[in-house]
């Protein structure tokens, strides 16, 4: 990640013109598996990362950095480990596996120095990452509750993309003929942005290939994907097809050129996507630093919102259940979502309509979003009102001015989202509270 903003520049010029389910598990899975496109426990339960990366073969000292994003929330870290090829060699990786579990974090790690084969001189390809893991293989055997095995960071460049396919189904051949039987990733190639498309267009072979079926793809996010649009449809298309998948790595809009991180944090909480954002401190260009020198106390822009925003870690992310955090027991039923009737028109006609649904439901907490729809005429904007049950409460909200008035919720447009045209809609989030029951309220929407 360190030279990706320079390396995929050129590229990038040439490219610029959930509810929450819960699984059985596989029959014959160890530790961490995929059932479908989600990653469960064990035990079955769904697993969602959240959580970020952190430099740890340019940095082995900042030990405390484990303990640091756990105490912000987070629930995975991405370790970043060398072969030797460029970086490293990384030989502590036991002693890093003890940091995860000692801090209660699943460990995803990564071999750093493919990054770019085939463009980048100096990196290894995926064949030499698959013979660093069995170097270390001793350390990660019967890890399979907590570690998953990134094979290689961004391992193809912008050259020759299309070798990726190959390579990738090579490295997860040799690594379950070696033995392993953890969840593997794989990340995408041009540089972890599958801009010309290989990973999603050859998902279903990647997947095909493992003969313990047992992998998920990773997709990095930075200026490639800057708009809603370029995000939701790369996302769609691995959702319409059931395929496995997480963020691996983004980065946050810090220009308007950037990624658009609002739409990802959104999008993976609707669509029970896991996320590692990049990262934790010690970049080259310390824009992508989320803590200042490692110092949990100096949270960036970036720090602020990854961990504390709205659909941001410490909202969202849930402790695996091996570390005893999550469900315990039988998980809480989603309420049904209700729409509120279309009102005939009155005066100019205006109309509206909305349709509350809850994203995610957890014990005390839940993420709702509320859709709100024009009428068959124009309308400059909007309000949407429900009444709390007992025990409910709106916590945060965006997208939408939100005011509670004894049991009385009330939604009210922001300056840009009020004017919609006939039949068209916008979306509003908020994060909530509950005991005893959680139910979906009767809605009213008037507009203007």
């Amino acid at each position: 990640m360190k030279r990706r903003l320079l390396s995929v520049g050129a590229a990038l010029l040439a490219v610029a013109a959930s509810v929450l389910v819960f699984v059985k598990p596989a029959d014959a899975a160890v530790g961490l598996h995929v059932d479908g496109r989600n990653i469960v426990e064990a035990n079955g339960q769904p697993f969602v990362m959240r959580g970020v990366n952190h430099p740890h073969v340019w940095y082995t000292g900042e030990t405390d950095s484990f303990a640091d994003v756990k105490a912000l929330g987070a629930n995975t870290v991405r370790v970043v480990l060398g072969s030797g090829k460029r970086w490293g060699p990384s030989t502590d990786v036991a002693d890093v596996i003890s940091l995860c579990k000692q801090n209660r974090l699943i460990c995803v790690l990564e071999v750093h120095d493919t990054t770019g084969y085939g463009e980048e001189g100096a990196a290894a390809s995926l064949d030499e990452a698959v013979d660093y893991w069995i170097s270390q293989k001793s350390a990660l055997v019967g890890q399979e509750n907590y570690v998953v095995i990134n094979i290689g960071n961004e391992p193809i460049g912008n050259v020759d993309a299309g070798q990726w396919t190959a390579a990738t189904t090579a490295a997860i051949t040799k690594m379950r003929a070696s033995g392993f039987e953890h969840l593997l990733m794989v990340d995408a190639p041009n540089w972890g942005q599958d801009w010309q498309y290989v990973m999603r267009d050859n998902a279903q072979a990647i997947l095909d290939a493992d003969s313990r079926q047992n992998t998920v793809l990773s997709i990095h996010m930075y200026a490639v994907f800057n708009t809603a649009t370029a995000i939701t449809d790369y996302l769609d298309r691995f959702e319409d097809n059931g395929w496995p998948l997480v963020i691996g790595e983004f980065g946050w809009r810090f220009n308007a050129n950037e990624v658009d991180h609002e739409t990802i944090l959104a999008e993976s909480q609707a669509r029970g996507l896991g996320y590692l954002g990049w990262s934790w401190s010690g970049n080259t260009d310390p824009i992508l630093d989320m803590a200042t020198n490692f110092d949990p106390a100096r949270l960036t822009t970036w720090g602020e919102r990854i961990f504390n925003g709205a659909n941001g870690i410490r909202a969202t992310a849930r402790e695996a259940t091996i570390f005893g955090g999550g469900p315990t027991g039988t998980p809480s039923p989603i309420p049904t979502p209700t729409k509120s009737p279309t009102p005939s028109p009155t005066g100019g006609g205006k109309a509206c309509a909305a349709e509350y649904r809850v994203v995610g439901q957890w014990p005390g907490g839940f993420q709702g979003e509320v859709r709100v729809t024009a009428g068959s005429s124009a309308i400059s904007g909007w309000t949407v009102t429900w009444a709390l049950a007992s025990g409910q409460a709106v916590d945060q909200a965006w997208n939408a001015t939100v005011t509670t008035s004894g049991s009385t919720v009330a939604a009210r447009n922001v300056s840009y989202n009020g004017s919609l045209g006939p039949g068209t809609d916008t979306v509003i989030g908020f994060l909530g509270s509950w005991s005893g029951t959680n139910p979906v309220p009767p809605l009213t929407c008037t507009a203007t």
